[in-house]
């Protein structure tokens, strides 16, 4: 048991004998009264999404996690394919369970999971990614109605919006959060 105000972003919690893990944390220091956190759980098994708020004070179920560096081999538009980098054996995951990082994983690179009871429960990606574009729309020449930036698609499939100088074949710095364009990256 942990208190509710030490929960952070990533923490694992059991709720009704179902792990959920913590995806946002926002904590609320009222003038009058007790504080208190909201926090947005996802399960990774079924994809459900519970929002909740907990008196600072009060006390949560947490679960002891394990992580480990997971290859990411592929996915099949049904299921990630991950292989454990210490015993070489390949786990699927349904897409449903973490759809967000679909276009966001790249095939061979080497990611930090966590598992709780052989049940993975969270992808640790980093927070910037350098993707190359796969496909660029042409600019044209004197576009700047729509604010100058067009869209690309990475060699993931990531679809982005950037400014219209970048061109297919270029390095591209991706939030992985916001799936937004930071800058061109030049190595």
């Amino acid at each position: 048991m942990i208190k509710a105000g030490q929960i952070e972003k990533g923490t694992a919690l059991l709720i009704k004998g179902q792990p959920f893990v913590c995806v946002e944390r926002e904590f609320v220091n009222p003038g009058k009264g007790s504080a208190f956190v909201r926090v947005k759980l996802k399960s990774p098994s079924t994809g459900q999404v519970l929002r909740e708020t907990y008196k600072s004070q009060d006390n949560v179920e947490n679960i002891t996690v394990e992580d480990k560096d997971c290859q990411y081999l592929y996915n099949d538009g049904e299921k990630f394919f991950l292989m454990m980098n210490e015993t070489y054996e390949q786990i699927e995951i349904p897409l449903a369970s973490f759809e967000d990082y679909q276009y966001i994983m790249k095939e061979g690179e080497t990611y930090r999971c966590t598992f709780w009871e052989h049940q993975l429960l969270d992808i640790q990606v980093p927070t910037k990614v350098v993707f190359v574009v796969a496909e660029a729309e042409e600019a044209i020449k004197g576009d700047t109605v729509t604010g100058a930036t067009k869209n690309v698609t990475t060699e993931t499939g990531l679809s982005v919006r950037v400014p219209i100088f970048i061109k297919q074949g270029e390095k591209i710095l991706v939030n992985t959060e916001t799936k937004e364009y930071i800058e061109r990256v030049n190595r």
